[in-house]
C-alpha cells in the first residue's frame, strides 16, 4: 500500500496518484529492460473494479514531449496497429504539475515526482472506451490527478 511522503522525496517511478472523486489510481512501477524506449511505466486501477490498465510514456522529439499511450488487455508479443488501437483507451500528453503550479513535461522515473499529473482529454477518452461499453468504468476520471504517496 502507498505510504504517504513528500514527492520531493519520492522518484516518479514510485509516485502514485489519484483523481478528484478517488475512483482511480495512478501507480509508476519501474521500466525494467521490456520497456527501453519509454521513459515511464504506470497501471491505472478503477478502484470500484479489478480493472487494471497498463500505460507507458515516451518522449517525442521538435518540440520535446511526454506523450503517454493507456491500454487494456492488449495481446501478447506481435500485434497489428489494428490490435494495439482496439486495445487503447487513452493516448495523448501527459504533463507534472510542480508544488508553484508550474507544468512541464513530466520527469523520467529517476526524477522527482509532481506533486500533480495533467494528462489531457483522459476522461472523455474514457467514456468512449471498450471499458466504459463494457460496464467495467462508470466514473470518467478528471484529467488532473493529485500526488497521493510513495512505493519504496
Amino acid at each position: 500500500m502507498a505510504q504517504p511522503a513528500l514527492s520531493a522525496a519520492c522518484k516518479q517511478a514510485n509516485a502514485v496518484y489519484q483523481d478528484r472523486d478517488a475512483a482511480y489510481e495512478l501507480r509508476f512501477t519501474p521500466l525494467g529492460s521490456e520497456a527501453a524506449a519509454a521513459s515511464n511505466r504506470f497501471n491505472v486501477k478503477i478502484k470500484s473494479s479489478s480493472v487494471e490498465m497498463q500505460g507507458f510514456v515516451l518522449l517525442s522529439e521538435d518540440p520535446e514531449r511526454s506523450n503517454a499511450i493507456l491500454m487494456f488487455n492488449c495481446p501478447e508479443g506481435d500485434t497489428t496497429g489494428e490490435e494495439l488501437e482496439a486495445c487503447t483507451v487513452w493516448q495523448g500528453p501527459v504533463y507534472g504539475i510542480d508544488a508553484k503550479g508550474e507544468i512541464a513535461n513530466l520527469k523520467t522515473e529517476g526524477g522527482e515526482a509532481a506533486e500533480k499529473l495533467m494528462l489531457p482529454g483522459l476522461g472523455p477518452a474514457m467514456r468512449e472506451s471498450s471499458l466504459w461499453e463494457a460496464g467495467k468504468a462508470n466514473v470518467a476520471p478528471w484529467d488532473v490527478l493529485t500526488y497521493g504517496g510513495c512505493i519504496q
